[in-house]
């Protein structure tokens, strides 16, 4: 605890300096603990600190009590609050550090510490939360009471899986995860991996010198339709910037001339249908890997065909867009898919696959059950994407950033995983290289561009931008 408050009182001096006033509001477990904590060493340094306890009627935990009595020692004398009188009145150049309850939280809030929370985030003061925004529940929705609305929250050793969620957003602002040395078996327990550059490292596999096309897998794309044809384009160049040796693409015979003059290093092949695709003929056997679905539409000739292509798979493909539609339509596809494909459906497509669920903590369950029921890899695209396994193993991704939520981004991140899995990496490591290359190539792209301006062929042009980095590091 003493580590915990001192780095959070390092980070807040780095950070957070020239307020008047620092407000803690503790409660009296170990998160009110921590908050005595920083109290006492902030007050130490010369700076005005004000604490206020929420009075529970009884003692607090024992390291609550040690760092209380620290404080009588020095004659700081904190603020016990019994009523909502007792609530403190803010000024605008009040910063206030919230203790009330960490990650030991159980229930959602009530009675008069909901109403303090409710009070706090309604004073339009900065808010910095110390290991989790109080009122958050860790492993489950915490929209049933009501959480502490921090623009800061600084928390220890590992990230939380609450904070990877959508839904959580909004209560943690930016998250600062601070190193208080705690052992390494601390990390090991979590229910998910973070996908980081460490991880990366291991799985990223350079080229040979005396390497050649053949070498390094051939990958087809199927998709496009009518006024849908940009898609293929993306996904044909993200799998070539991704290190394919060859890409072929099939493409009814309206997007001939477009694939052909705008990806001149791909392959073209066209079949019957002329404003979309209908039979699907592929020699499957020609191809290290298959992605399907960019741009192809859902038509009721083009899903028949689907359905044949998929009863003559025999090895894993990566199925998005138009064909995540397509199964949705036909829900009994999913049995036939090659053990160890990969889907990528962003939260509507997830929600026509596999049913709508009430918030991301239930979403991410279900994504689990599915991987494991039809022995597939499910990316569940987002902030922090989500790659769902067979075994049981989740993992979310580290890389990525808001100005990739554009039109194409998920066009890209087909074709990337398709290029993966045809230069042999496995299902599970092309989910992972490939969702963290993705990623990666956004956010190097948004440090020139800016999240508004990034379009998805940018996150294609800065993909040999990521792999330097990756191989630099790995």
């Amino acid at each position: 605890m003493e580590r915990a408050a001192a780095q959070c009182v390092q980070w807040l001096l780095q950070h957070k300096g020239g307020f008047n006033r620092y407000t803690i509001i503790c409660g009296k477990g170990n998160n009110g603990g921590d908050g005595l904590a920083i109290g006492r060493l902030l007050q130490e340094r010369g700076i005005e600190v004000v604490i206020y306890i929420l009075e529970f009627g009884h003692l607090g935990s024992t390291d609550f009590q040690v760092n209380l009595q620290r404080l009588h020692d020095r004659h700081i004398q904190p603020h016990f609050i019994q009523t909502e009188s007792g609530f403190p009145q803010l000024a605008p150049t009040d910063l206030v550090i919230d203790a009330l309850f960490g990650s030991g939280l159980n229930r959602p809030l009530d009675g008069l510490a909901a109403a303090l929370v409710n009070h706090l985030n309604a004073q339009g003061v900065p808010i910095i939360s110390i290991d989790v925004p109080s009122g958050m529940l860790l492993e489950e929705s915490s929209a049933q009471g009501p959480v502490i609305r921090a623009g800061h929250t600084l928390s220890f050793q590992n990230t939380k899986m609450a904070f990877l969620l959508p839904e959580n957003g909004a209560f943690t602002g930016q998250v600062h995860v601070l190193d208080i040395g705690l052992h390494k078996g601390f990390s090991e327990n979590a229910p998910y991996t973070l996908i980081d550059q460490k991880l990366v490292g291991t799985i990223y596999k350079s080229r040979s010198p005396f390497g050649h096309k053949g070498n390094f897998g051939h990958v087809l794309m199927v998709g496009g339709a009518t006024g849908k044809m940009g898609a293929m384009v993306l996904s044909a160049k993200a799998a070539l910037r991704a290190g394919a040796g060859l890409v072929s693409v099939l493409v009814p015979r309206i997007g001939y001339f477009v694939v052909q003059t705008a990806v001149p290093e791909a392959m073209c092949m066209t079949e019957a249908g002329e404003e979309k695709l209908t039979e699907f003929n592929i020699e499957s056997f020609r191809y290290e890997a298959i992605g399907i679905g960019p741009g192809m539409g859902t038509a009721a000739e083009t899903q028949k065909g689907f359905s044949t292509l998929l009863s003559n798979l025999e090895y894993p493909v990566v199925l998005d867009a138009d064909a995540l539609n397509c199964l949705a339509q036909q829900p009994t596809l999913l049995s036939t898919l090659p053990k160890g494909s990969i889907l990528t459906p962003h939260q509507k497509e997830f929600e026509r696959l596999f049913g709508i669920c009430e918030n991301d903590f239930a979403r991410i369950q279900l994504a689990q059950e599915m991987a494991r029921q039809y022995g597939l890899y499910i990316i569940l695209k987002g902030h922090h994407s989500l790659v769902a396994a067979p075994d049981g193993q989740a993992f979310f991704n580290s890389t990525g950033n808001a100005g990739m939520a554009t039109g194409g981004s998920g066009d890209v991140l087909t074709g990337i995983l398709t290029s993966l899995l045809g230069q042999g990496y496995t299902s599970l490591h092309a989910c992972i290289l490939g969702v963290y290359l993705h990623g990666l190539a956004g956010d190097i792209g948004v440090q020139q561009l800016s999240e508004e301006a990034l379009v998805a062929g940018d996150i294609v042009a800065h993909l040999g931008a990521a792999f330097r980095q990756i191989r630099s590091q790995a």
